[in-house]
């Protein structure tokens, strides 16, 4: 009976999901464009730094180790100093050395294609760009930024002594679309459907009209007589 039920409601309201179906693919299409034989290629640039802190020199090195808690110590720096390399204060500094090569390229696009990583006292930095010598450039411009003006990075998060080193890199490769890029068109109309859906039955449940002899049942009316739909 439940089925039934819910088919009647499709049958009556069809038009919302058809309709709201529509207009998503519609939108979809105008802004992803599936025509398209394939998306512009992507270029990612990976950095690999490492980040210590110098050992303190104590008297008694049996009560305090003075290396295992520099260890220690670089591990939470790595945590603030992700911070530091997608902060708008780096991005603009990079894009700052990029105009003194010619290449002009806006701060926030720098932070926008940065994706940090950490791992211990190892800190990994990635660029994703559409050109693969603007992607290298970024990539040279981040680390001579890092390399040269440590201290300063260093001196915001409250720490002295603490030194950054390149480990790999930039290690440039051609990036292909990921899966959400691949299928969103078709993830969209599903999203559509199931909102189209979700619209219909909630249009049913805020609907006060009666439809059938059951919709009368349930209210605990009596029934006098029907007329039957005309064929």
């Amino acid at each position: 009976m439940e089925l039934r039920a819910y088919f009647n409601i499709l049958r009556r309201r069809w038009w919302i999901p058809i309709v709201l179906t529509l207009l998503v693919s519609v939108l979809s299409a105008i802004q992803l464009k599936p025509w398209q034989s394939a998306p512009p290629t992507q270029f990612s640039a990976q950095l690999r730094f490492l980040i210590g802190v110098l050992p303190l020199d104590v008297a008694d090195a049996s009560i305090y180790d003075p290396r295992y808690f520099a260890w220690l110590t670089s591990e939470y720096l790595v945590d603030d100093f992700t911070e530091v390399v997608s902060s708008q204060l780096f991005s603009q500094q990079v894009s700052q050395r990029l105009v003194e090569q010619q290449i002009v390229i806006p701060g926030g696009a720098i932070s926008g294609s940065a994706a940090t990583g950490k791992q211990h006292r190892i800190i990994s930095v990635e660029f994703t760009w559409h050109n693969e010598e603007e992607a290298v450039a970024i990539a040279h411009a981040a680390t001579a930024e890092l390399e040269e003006n440590a201290e300063f990075y260093f001196y915001q998060l409250g720490t002295n002594d603490a030194t950054i080193t390149l480990l790999d890199g930039p290690m440039v490769a051609p990036v292909g679309p990921t899966l959400q890029e691949q299928f969103a068109f078709l993830i969209r109309l599903i999203l559509g459907i199931v909102g189209g859906l979700g619209i219909a039955f909630l249009a049913e449940y805020l609907d006060t009209s009666i439809y059938s002899r059951a919709h009368v049942e349930e209210l605990g009316l009596p029934i006098l007589g029907s007329i039957p739909k005309h064929r």
